[in-house]
């Protein structure tokens, strides 16, 4: 195996001793620079499969050395050394690009996890041969380069191996590029975008692109949580903390272990649950409900939602330094509307898959059909283009789907009647279909007393479906 190799750049000859010292013992070969012109040296002298650079030195900082870093050896990975509560710092250097952070006094296991993951990053990310003065661009070639282009969560999943991001539109090529340089990361992400634009497909992406590819991807709604539940289903807890715990349980926090949390929806915790996050965020600690110890954890935290935190923020629903310490840095999906070039793309797959699931043989799409989903809004983005294509399937004559299939328009309505379910209804059929759904979903709150999670078993859907269900209908 080649042997992997560490620059060190600190002025602290004693904190250079251990990093050294760390390093021959995990196998790695250490190369050590007292200040910036020295790292610079050494980087013009060989590659480096990862940079551990103190925040603090005599002719710059850690700054410097990571942005001459990005310029001219872009695929290696920069951890920067900071002091002890120097958060603001930490947040800026991870801002800047850098793979991680470490606080001094250096505690050796976090030390270890960092080094572990920055040498494993996929060779197409950090490819310690590539010298070849790239910048800060991403290789898409291979591992977590090919990323296809726009969001196509489910459907496309279906259809490929594994979710994946499809089209060639500009917003779609900067998600992706960013996605690729994200992956790079440990810095905490905070994906935007309306409902059905893809942000738990983006996170996984992230995720798989990672150092952290091969522990796990938690992805927890947390809209989908009962209040009361709430911090025994993040924290677990010990057998016996309250009535029910039957035994011992593991939480979120320690179920990502290693790896991801995806925190979709993000703006649904509640203000107490978001003080207990904020500080297994800082602390890096969990204690379990009924527990008196607290146990060490290491995972990325992602986040997501279609709310606007900074609205929340302003109007106190949310706190501002979980919102800082969440959103270092920001990916923003765009939605269906802005990528009308895509659709055609996203059309053909989702075809693929409903056909694939359901055994029928694939209709084609009539020029006019193409053109009214082309020129279509989508409120309710992806998610919506497979309700209306499974609808249009169902309702075409097998062979074409026309525009008048699609129910998008009110001719496409009206000539939707002769199809009528029953000899009563006289409404076009997209307001019938959407008239017993929404009676049917409140049926189910009522009887559950608005519990959505307990609400969508009833309905025999999963709580995202039912979230995606009530917003476009209107429900509160």
């Amino acid at each position: 195996m080649t042997a992997k190799h560490v620059l060190i750049v600190d002025d602290e000859g004693d904190i250079r001793e251990l990093l050294v010292l760390t390093l021959m013992r995990m196998g790695v070969e250490a190369v050590a620079a007292r200040n910036c012109a020295e790292a610079y040296a050494r980087l013009n002298e060989r590659a480096f499969d990862l940079c551990l650079t103190d925040m603090r030195l005599p002719d710059g900082d850690g700054l410097a050395v990571l942005a001459h870093i990005a310029a001219n050896y872009g695929n290696t990975p920069v951890a920067v050394i900071t002091a002890y509560g120097s958060t603001d710092n930490a947040v800026s250097a991870l801002k800047a690009g850098a793979f991680d952070y470490i606080s001094k006094p250096i505690q050796l296991k976090q030390l270890r996890d960092v080094i572990t993951s920055a040498l494993n990053l996929p060779k197409s990310i950090a490819d310690r041969g590539d010298r070849g003065r790239r910048g800060a661009g991403i290789d898409r070639a291979g591992g977590n380069g090919a990323l296809p282009g726009a969001a196509v969560g489910a459907a496309a999943s279906a259809v490929a191996t594994g979710p994946q991001l499809l089209g060639e539109s500009a917003p779609i090529q900067r998600a992706r590029d960013m996605i690729a340089k994200l992956a790079r990361s440990q810095a905490p992400v905070h994906i935007a975008g309306e409902s059905g634009t893809g942000k738990e497909v983006a996170a996984r992406l992230i995720h798989s692109g990672s150092a952290r590819r091969e522990a796990p991807f938690v992805a927890v709604n947390c809209g989908a949580i009962p209040e009361n539940l709430m911090e025994s289903e993040f924290f677990g807890y010990r057998k016996g903390a309250f009535t029910g715990a039957d035994a011992d349980k593991e939480g979120f926090l320690h179920a990502a272990g290693g790896g991801t949390l995806f925190l979709d929806e993000v703006g649904d915790l509640p203000l107490p649950m978001q003080v207990k996050l904020l500080r297994v965020i800082q602390e890096k600690k969990v204690r379990k409900v009924g527990d008196t110890a607290e146990v060490a954890v290491d995972f990325r935290i992602i986040s997501a939602t279609h709310k606007n935190l900074s609205e929340k923020v302003a109007a106190g629903e949310f706190r501002q330094d979980l919102f800082y310490r969440l959103n270092v840095i920001e990916l923003k999906m765009p939605s269906l509307r802005e990528i009308p070039e895509d659709i055609p793309l996203m059309v053909k797959l989702v075809l693929e898959r409903i056909a694939q699931l359901s055994g029928a043989v694939q209709p084609g799409l009539g020029d006019d059909a193409l053109q009214a989903l082309k020129g279509y809004d989508y409120p309710g983005n992806v998610r919506e283009l497979e309700n209306i294509l499974e609808r249009a399937m169902a309702l075409c004559d097998g062979k074409l789907i026309r525009a008048a299939d699609l129910y998008l328009t009110e001719e496409g309505a009206a000539s939707g009647t002769a199809a009528a379910l029953s000899g009563e209804r006289t409404i076009p059929l997209h307001e019938y279909l959407d008239r017993i759904e929404r009676e049917q979903i409140q049926k189910a709150l009522e009887l559950t007393r608005f519990n959505k999670t307990a609400a969508a078993k009833v309905l025999g859907i999963t709580f995202r479906s039912l979230r995606y269900r009530l917003d476009r209908l209107g429900i509160e």
